[in-house]
């Protein structure tokens, strides 16, 4: 995961930036929380597991992150009984309370 955090980085190569991939069995949404905690994070692009695309503007003075894509367009609306899984899923994991 280290190697693959690095390489995605360097090809970003935007000063002020990191990446962070987790193994199997891990989501974003279980270390997003901490973090958002570390007093040098301003900003949180994106925490998917979806593939993305970060869009990368470059100037004289170096180059910056504008934003990322996330993933695929919907597939639909949530309904009722997908919001009470979804919320139900986020308490077990303790996202939630």
């Amino acid at each position: 995961m280290i190697e693959l955090a690095r390489r995605n980085a360097q090809a970003v190569g935007a000063g002020h930036s990191f990446v962070v991939f987790l193994g199997e069995g891990f989501y974003p949404i279980n270390v997003l929380n901490t973090i958002k905690a570390v007093p040098e994070v301003c900003r949180i692009f994106c925490a998917t597991a979806n593939p993305t695309e970060v869009l990368v503007a470059q100037t004289e003075q170096g180059r910056g992150i504008l934003g990322v894509v996330d993933g695929f367009a919907p597939k639909g609306v949530e309904g009722d009984d997908d919001i009470a899984w979804r919320k139900g899923f986020l308490r077990q994991i303790g996202y939630k309370l």
